[in-house]
């Protein structure tokens, strides 16, 4: 039974107006530079693969630090619980999966897609991954450790984007999308969990 059905349905449509801006954003950078988002896009099963043995290192990181009594990493988990808790527990499988595909594929769009190659053009690829990750950390900062682990995901999947050795934009999208979904059922389990709720 959906007990926030309002708040829910504000918080779909903000994530949605949200996550979509920033494809509209990478396609103002890549037009004003001069290149392509999806130049690198090529979905086949091998991408796949590689996003699901991809996730499996991140999600484990994400059990030990939501698990974590460290009062530093207990602040992150009590912002995601407190603000993300309660809509994550309301919502369907398909809702969840939804979101973590609009995040997947928007994010990576804009910071792998666009920023890492265009900044790569200029000034290399070392600077094009952690200047592009920077700001990924930045659009990130609930907390500044919060902020240190989204930039040393992102440049997670920056490698990964390289990963093969033909690069693929399919790889960090695959990631981050599987990643999310996994994360937000964490957290919309322990939610009910903690108040009580059944699954």
């Amino acid at each position: 039974m959906n007990t926030h059905p309002p708040a829910r349905s504000h918080f779909f449509r903000l994530a949605t107006w949200f996550e979509g801006s920033l494809v509209l954003l990478a396609y103002i950078i890549a037009w004003f530079v001069g290149i392509n988002p999806f130049a690198s896009f090529s979905f086949d099963v091998q991408s796949i693969i590689y996003g699901l043995a991809g996730t499996i290192p991140l999600y484990m990181m994400f059990l030990v630090t939501f698990r974590s009594p460290n009062a530093a990493l207990n602040n992150i988990r009590e912002f995601l619980m407190n603000h993300m808790g309660p809509v994550l527990a309301d919502s369907s499988l398909l809702e969840l999966a939804y979101l973590a595909m609009l995040a997947g594929v928007t994010e990576e769009t804009l910071f792998r897609g666009v920023l890492q190659p265009a900044i790569e053009m200029h000034w290399g690829w070392l600077a094009g991954l952690l200047i592009s990750n920077f700001f990924f950390a930045a659009a990130h900062a609930i907390t500044p450790l919060y902020a240190l682990l989204a930039g040393l995901t992102g440049v997670y999947l920056g490698i990964a984007l390289d990963i093969t050795g033909t690069r693929n934009l399919v790889i960090p999208m695959a990631i981050h999308a599987i990643y999310d979904f996994l994360a937000f059922i964490a957290v919309a389990s322990a939610f009910r969990r903690e108040h009580g709720k059944a699954f």
